[in-house]
């Protein structure tokens, strides 16, 4: 049955071979599946083919439920081995048509964690007299195929080309061996910030292309670089870079003709070029087109896309095809002052993300990845920190016609091995080639809190800093610091330096209680006074929420150390209206960024009940957004929100309590028990009304908010509390917070 359906799959494929120049063949279905551990001795390694595999589709990770669990499996060892990391292997067989033939062939994996490699078809094996016997039985399964390429590190693409090793006629089959475990050479070299889910996560593809095309194995770009110069809403000048193989063996005469298309499929502008081919090397080709009254970019105002669509044509044939998307814009950041996208002011309201899901882990769908940007564009933001490490590519394409304005970055994060440089140059190459045509993207991340050995991590970030600038010389790097040492040499390799700062939480307290003590505001004072001409961004500030836990009454710290088993989620709407209320005043920061959207898991550390880290706004499921969620929303969107905090602190043991109101849309009124409340204050910001001193009665009480948008509709907001002085607590959370910040 298996073979039918991938024979009826290559059919489909050769009926559109002569529609399209070059042939994309989605290549996910029908894998077989292994997982370790494994025997290391070479006498047993034939025992790996021997047994049951498990069919699998892709995207797939083995750790989807063990990363995300605190069960310790029958026969472990320790809390360590609650999930696996090691080697697996995905199988799959394929037949090639003789269309095929004098075609270049090539695979695509566009996400693969960690390492990876990818073997086809067995080889001759030695026989005892040293000569070589054809064995390409693979009912043998004896391991022994040809090598086709090694990849390290787990969140970009790669490509390898298959052409001289397929055997036409017959059944193909690939060999892919992964492995997650941590390793000094690749990064992120410690795996304690989030999962390293091991597998194939995310599709995989065929891509079968003429002797001359545009490069495909070019750091598995598109092989095509726009970049925009003079961008005014009356012209801008667009240059375009083509990438071209040629393996036929000998000149080819080609035409490159590159045609920007509106979204009405007319043409806006177009260029043609002929050039004749060396069969040595890879060319690089250049055009030059101009295109008058551009429709620009605007963000989310207005995402206008152009298509770009790249052709060479031999013999006025097509013979390859690339379509890139184009936004046209130039932006800014200007110290002091903030985000600028084509001169108009446009504030990064920004959240991070993480890409795991709950019974998922990172094997998402684009259902998922649709989802999370639904719910990212509800609150409000305007731009998104994809940290700590590459996401997919339908994620930044949605981003790009969308209008999110997007961060993107390595996982180069948190420790320092001395043996990662070559990887961490090659991880950033990456990154920018496969996405240098998003013009969601603004900046490149360099670093997350790496540090010592200092002079080491100098050198590496100067190198990455200089690669980036090399690569694209055009988009703003940053490196980021978790100490709040603004000045320190590490941290100042790059154009802008993040800031990741937990007021509260990891250090200092929140609001001035103690002179002796920083909060956030005096810091901010701070910074702005003494470093007034550095670019500065926000990039990390957040709180542990578990919506189970509630509390009437927060103190000023909310450290998890100190009580690991308890994170009130009205503490952590606390701190993010106390963050948020002094980010907005103080314009040296140029963007913020909340940590983090969604929860995401810890497996390593596991420091809660599940190994979870709880300060997203939204739970792990999807399924709940927390107060915070909606004190952005209503900080940020331009959609109506009226909201009431404290909804599932339902008993309650207070019997005088405040009442919080979030409203974008002017004063709210409030009623408790029918009864209207009178003395509103205004708390943090211009959207957070405080009615103190309500008097709860004993048992129900009905909390009704009103408010009129400005279209008339009365919007409306209740909760219902449950008083009973048998529920009073006293404050929660620790007393003092302590200094360590570990990134989490």
């Amino acid at each position: 049955m298996i073979k039918k359906i991938f024979y009826t799959f290559i059919f489909i494929g050769i009926l559109l071979w002569n529609a399209q120049a070059r042939t994309v063949i989605p290549f996910n279905a029908n894998w077989t599946f292994k997982k370790g551990p494994f025997s290391t001795s070479i006498i047993d390694y034939n025992q790996l083919f021997e047994g049951k595999w498990q069919l699998v589709n892709l995207p797939h990770t083995w750790n989807a439920n063990d990363m995300q669990t605190k069960e310790i499996k029958p026969g472990s060892l320790g809390k360590n081995e609650r999930f696996y990391t090691g080697d697996a292997y995905y199988r799959k067989s394929f037949v090639p048509g003789a269309e095929w033939k004098g075609k270049r062939i090539f695979i695509r994996f566009e996400g693969v964690n960690t390492n990876t490699e990818v073997y086809l078809n067995n080889k001759p094996l030695p026989t005892k007299e040293g000569k070589n016997e054809l064995t390409y039985d693979n009912s043998q399964r004896n391991g022994n195929y040809n090598f086709v390429g090694r990849h390290q590190g787990g969140y970009s693409a790669f490509v390898f080309e298959l052409t001289n090793m397929v055997k036409f006629g017959t059944e193909n089959e690939l060999l892919v061996k992964v492995n997650n475990e941590a390793s000094p050479q690749v990064i992120p070299v410690n795996h304690t910030l989030f999962p390293m889910y091991g597998g194939i996560y995310r599709p995989v593809e065929l891509i079968i292309t003429d002797e001359v095309n545009t490069a495909v194995n070019d750091f598995a770009s598109k092989g095509i670089y726009i970049t925009q110069k003079d961008v005014t809403k009356k012209m801008a000048n667009i240059a375009v870079k083509i990438k071209v193989d040629n393996k036929s063996g000998r000149k080819q005469p080609i035409e490159v003709l590159t045609t920007i298309f509106e979204k009405d499929g007319s043409v806006k502008a177009k260029q043609s070029t002929a050039y004749t081919l060396v069969p040595q090397g890879r060319q690089i080709l250049t055009q030059q087109l101009t295109v008058k009254n551009p429709h620009l970019w605007q963000g989310l105002d207005d995402p206008y896309l152009y298509k770009v669509v790249t052709q060479l044509k031999r013999d006025g044939q097509v013979i390859d095809e690339v379509t890139t998307p184009l936004g046209i814009r130039k932006f800014e950041l200007r110290t002091g002052e903030g985000f600028f996208l084509n001169d108009i002011k446009y504030p990064l309201y920004g959240v991070c993300r993480h890409q795991d899901r709950l019974g998922k882990g990172s094997a998402l769908n684009n259902t998922d990845h649709a989802e999370d940007l639904a719910i990212i564009k509800e609150m409000g933001a305007t731009s998104i920190r994809l940290a700590h490490y590459q996401q997919s590519e339908y994620f930044y394409s949605k981003c790009d016609s969308m209008g999110l304005v997007i961060w993107a970055e390595i996982p180069f994060v948190n420790r320092v091995t001395t043996f990662e440089d070559n990887n961490a140059q090659q991880q950033l190459k990456e990154l920018i080639r496969q996405n240098f045509n998003h013009p969601s993207i603004y900046i490149w991340g360099m670093h997350n809190e790496v540090y010592t050995p200092s002079a080491y991590t100098v050198e590496l970030t100067t190198k990455l800093n200089d690669l980036a600038k090399s690569e694209d010389p055009d988009r703003y790097t940053v490196s980021v610091s978790g100490y709040n040492v603004i000045d320190h040499p590490v941290n100042n390799n790059a154009d802008v330096q993040g800031i990741n700062h937990y007021f509260g939480w990891y250090n200092g307290e929140l609001e001035d209680k103690s002179p002796k003590e920083d909060d956030v505001a005096s810091w901010a004072s701070r910074i702005r006074e003494e470093f007034k001409d550095y670019r500065i961004i926000f990039s990390e500030y957040g709180a542990e929420a578990i919506p189970e836990d509630q509390a009437e009454e927060v103190g000023n710290f909310g450290n998890q150390w100190s009580n690991p088993s308890f994170f009130p989620e009205e503490y952590a709407t606390k701190f993010h209206e106390v963050h948020w209320g002094v980010i907005s005043k103080n314009p040296i920061f140029l963007g913020s960024y909340v940590w983090n959207t969604f929860d995401f898991a810890t497996p390593i550390t596991g420091l809660n009940v599940n190994p979870r880290n709880y300060k997203g706004l939204v739970s792990f499921d999807r399924k709940l957004k927390k107060d915070g969620f909606y004190w952005y929303k209503a900080n940020w969107s331009k959609e109506p929100v009226l909201y009431i905090t404290q909804r599932r602190m339902m008993n309650r043991g207070n019997e005088i309590t405040a009442v919080t109101v979030y409203s974008n849309r002017g004063e709210p009124t409030l009623t408790v028990n029918g009864q209207l409340i009178k003395g509103v204050k205004i708390g943090q910001t211009n959207v957070h009304y405080i009615f103190e001193n309500v008097k709860l009665k004993l048992g129900k009480n009905t909390v009704e908010a009103q408010v009129s948008s400005k279209d008339g509709k009365i919007l409306a907001d209740n909760i219902e509390w449950n008083y009973d002085p048998a529920y009073k607590q006293g404050p929660a959370g620790p007393t003092k917070s302590k200094t360590e910040h570990v990134g989490l």
